[in-house]
Formats: structure tokens, sequence, C-alpha cells
């Protein structure tokens, strides 16, 4: 526990408590509907709002985390995001379950600073494993709060116990915030010294790259105006026609905003020759993004449906409680503490563009396996596909992320944020498709995805094995990754 050791064990257990809370109401959500009367169209819109606002959060913690360092930044988001937490756990009311968890989803943003501090500690050849490492047990904490808060809730009281489960988890989180502040350091102390870049807006190396960022943006701010719009249609009426045009235009206010000071902080810089030592090509962030949009997007679709799907599914054919269901959805998950790393170590050995191929293709056979799952399945079977398919999934996102530190450090921090942002996208796109289909024509549309993001794969160019710093003379140093 000392050095680059205890910055990962530190970060990775503070993204565990992130993600036990992001999901704490998972498995909880048939105690929830008992106790408040909430119906089921109720709960798609409580399983949408939990990821809404992890979209904007990434991208402006990617900012923040390089402007102001993890350690600060993830301390204070983990004391902040415990306060809806609490509002949650006190909830009377379905506006009140409602607009907590649109705040909460504020948490999932803690990936991001994760990302910058592990890239910023591990040389390349252990990058992608320490990333797999951070994000593969991190993600472990929703398969926790699956596994142990229904058994929580029913311990503390069947009617009312969920509340205390989840206010349980707020309780470790503000804990840990301080711990966490006074365990980690930004930068490991060879590096310490040097001057890092901290833009206000991500820095491109090209014109054509300027674009290309301008439209990778479209998505995201698309992704919560079209949350908007599906928040006010007849089936799901909690948004009047007023907000919905409301939420619509300061969307894409924000949208220009975010796209002119992208244009201002860059004008200068293009206006003249950029060393050909800062260059870093765009397409492979937006790339990156696409991928974690079907990988991640999808992962956080199915780990909100599939505890209700397998209650739905089991429960007359094979008598399965809701506590059952859980611990059956765990499986999609439980594989991040192996699968993950391994994704990312296997890039470390192999290359991250061939893992990433291998990675998808089975992924997306792993989806098409999960279309089939029917009442007449076996218990023992439903399972073995549903660890297949976890495995590769968590295994693409660990090779995902053995990229994205390498891309170009000064700004990992915003890059995460982009790519983590394109995640959560995903996420809402899935969910809302699953309002419109079956779950068999669901888990096909995402087998389909993963088909199509091997043709983008193909365009992806594997990271030089070297980055620069501007060191406090003004002299640039080049430092070698391994």
């Amino acid at each position: 526990m000392r050095g680059k050791t205890k910055v990962l064990h530190m970060s990775w257990i503070a993204f565990f408590i992130s993600f036990v809370i992001w999901f704490n109401h998972a498995s909880l959500l048939v105690l929830i509907q008992q106790d408040l009367g909430i119906s089921e169209t109720q709960i798609e819109i409580l399983l949408l709002l939990n990821v809404a606002l992890t979209i904007p959060a990434r991208v402006i913690t990617g900012m923040l985390v390089d402007r102001f360092g993890a350690k600060i930044s993830y301390s204070v988001l983990l004391a902040v995001c415990s306060i809806p937490c609490f509002m949650f756990a006190m909830a009377e009311n379905f506006t009140e379950l409602a607009w907590s968890r649109f705040l909460l989803g504020f948490i999932g943003a803690g990936f991001v600073v994760g990302v910058r501090i592990i890239g910023d500690w591990f040389p390349a050849s252990q990058v992608g494993t320490a990333e797999g490492i951070y994000a593969g047990w991190g993600n472990f904490g929703s398969a926790v709060a699956a596994i142990f808060l229904p058994g929580l809730a029913f311990y503390f009281g069947a009617e009312h116990g969920w509340r205390s489960a989840i206010a349980l988890t707020g309780v470790i989180a503000l804990v840990y915030s301080v711990i966490y502040y006074f365990s980690v350091e930004n930068l490991p102390p060879e590096i310490a010294a040097l001057k890092t870049r901290r833009p206000m807006a991500m820095e491109v190396t090209s014109i054509r790259d300027l674009f290309l960022y301008m439209l990778s943006l479209v998505p995201l701010y698309a992704t919560i105006s079209l949350l908007a719009w599906k928040l006010s249609t007849p089936a799901t009426p909690v948004l009047s026609a007023s907000w919905n045009m409301t939420i619509h235009l300061v969307v894409w206010t924000l949208f220009f905003i975010h796209v002119y000071q992208l244009v201002n902080n860059n004008a200068d810089r293009l206006s003249q020759p950029i060393a050909s030592i800062h260059h870093y090509q765009y397409k492979q962030v937006f790339i990156l993004a696409i991928a974690y949009l079907i990988t991640f997007g999808s992962k956080l679709a199915v780990l909100s449906m599939l505890p209700i799907f397998f209650f739905k599914t089991f429960n007359e054919t094979q008598g399965t409680s809701m506590l059952d269901a859980g611990f059956l959805a765990s499986s999609f998950v439980v594989t991040n503490v192996i699968a993950r790393p391994a994704g990312g170590w296997l890039s470390d050995k192999i290359g991250r563009k061939l893992s990433l191929y291998l990675f998808v293709t089975g992924l997306a056979g792993g989806y098409c396996a999960m279309a089939m799952i029917s009442a007449q399945w076996t218990i023992a079977a439903t399972v073995a596909v549903t660890l297949a398919c976890s495995i590769f999934m968590q295994a693409a996102e660990g090779a995902i992320f053995a990229f994205v530190p390498l891309v170009k450090r000064a700004i990992t921090g915003e890059v995460a944020g982009i790519v983590g942002a394109y995640g959560n996208a995903g996420a809402i796109v899935y969910l809302i498709l699953l309002t419109f289909v079956s779950t068999g024509q669901f888990f096909l549309i995402l087998g389909l995805s993963c088909f199509l993001l091997l043709g983008l794969i193909y365009y992806l160019e594997e990271p030089k094995n070297y980055i620069t710093e501007i060191m406090p003379d003004g002299t640039l140093l080049k430092i070698a990754l391994d």
C-alpha cells in the first residue's frame, strides 16, 4: 500500500462505492414499488433518470480533474453525492424519488477521476492492467449492491428496510470522501514538478479535428434532448410541453456555448503551425467514445433491467423471488473483478486494437445468445450465457480504457470524460429503445450494434509509446511511456 499501488487501491475502492450508490436502487425496485405504490412506467422513468445527469457530469468532471487534480475532485464528488442518496432514502412519493435519482447520476462521473490519476501513476506497459483493475473492481460495486442490499433491506424490515439500506450507502460515501483525500496524491513525485497544461476546453491539433470534436458533441446533447422528449410523451408524462421546450432550449444553448469555448480556446493555436510532438488524432477519441457507447452503454441498460427481467421470466415457472433475481442479475457484472483487468492486461501484451476486435466479436455473440433466454431455460443455462456475455463485455471495456490514457496525457481527464459520457448516452438510448421493443429484440439490437462497431475499430491506431511535458522553464521533455 505505497506509491502507485496505494493510489490504485484507494481509487478502485472509491469507484466501487460510487457504483454501489449509483445502482443501490436496481435490486430494490420491487420493494420501493410496493412501499410507495409507483407504476411500471414510473420505474422505467427512474431507470432513465439514473443515467441522465452522468452525461454532462463526465464531461464537466473531465475538465475539472485536469484543472484541479483527482484528490480533491473525487473527495468532493463522494461527499456531495451522499446528499441525494439520503434524499432518495427519505422520499415519500415519485417526484422526490425522481429528483434524487436524477441528481445521483452525477456519481457516475467518478470514473473519469480515477482514469486520470491511474494514467498519471502507471507506465504504458502496465496502464491497461491498472485501468482494468480500477474499473473492473470498481464496477463490481453494482453486483455487491444487487447481492447484499435486498437482504440488508429485509434485515432492517421488509416494509421500509430499503430506506435504511440505501441511506447506509450514503454514509459510507461520506466517510470515504475524507479517507480518500488524506490517502492519495495527484502525481508521483518524479513528475509532480512538471507543469501540467489545464485548458478550459480540450485542445485539438488540426482544423479537421476541431470540426470532428464539435460533431462528437452533438450526440451527447441530443441524448439529453431525447430524454426530455421521452419524459413528455403520453406514455411517460413527467414533463409538460412548456418544460420540454425549455429543456431543449437550455440544452442547445449550452451546446453552442461549449462550441464557442472550444473554438475560442483553439483559434490562436490553429492559426500557426503546431509542433508535431504535440499532435494527436481526435478520431481516436471519437471511435473509442462510440465503442464505449455500445459496450458500457449496453451494460448500464442491461444492468438496470436485468433483475426485473429475471424476476418476471422465472417467477412463475421456477418460483424465483426478487432476492433470487438480484443474485441472478449480479452474474452480469460479477466477472468485472477478473474480466476487465484481464482485458486491459491482454491489451498491454498483444496490442490494444487486436484485443478489442476479439472482445467485441465475443460480445456480439453473447448478446445474440441472451436474446433467446425464456421461461423454459434452466437457471444454470441462463447464468452460463449471462456470464459468458459479461466476460467479453468487461474485457472490451478494459481494452477501450487501455487506449484512453495514451491518447494525450495532459488531457486524459477530458478524453475520459467524453468517452465516459458516450457510455451513459448509450445507456439512455438503449433504455428508451427498450420501452418500444421486447427484451428478445432488445438483446438482438445490442448484438447488431457490436457487429457494426467492428467496422469502426479498423480505423483505430495503436497509441505512441511516449508523451511530452512542458517543464517550468518552457522547454519540452519527451518521456518514454514504458
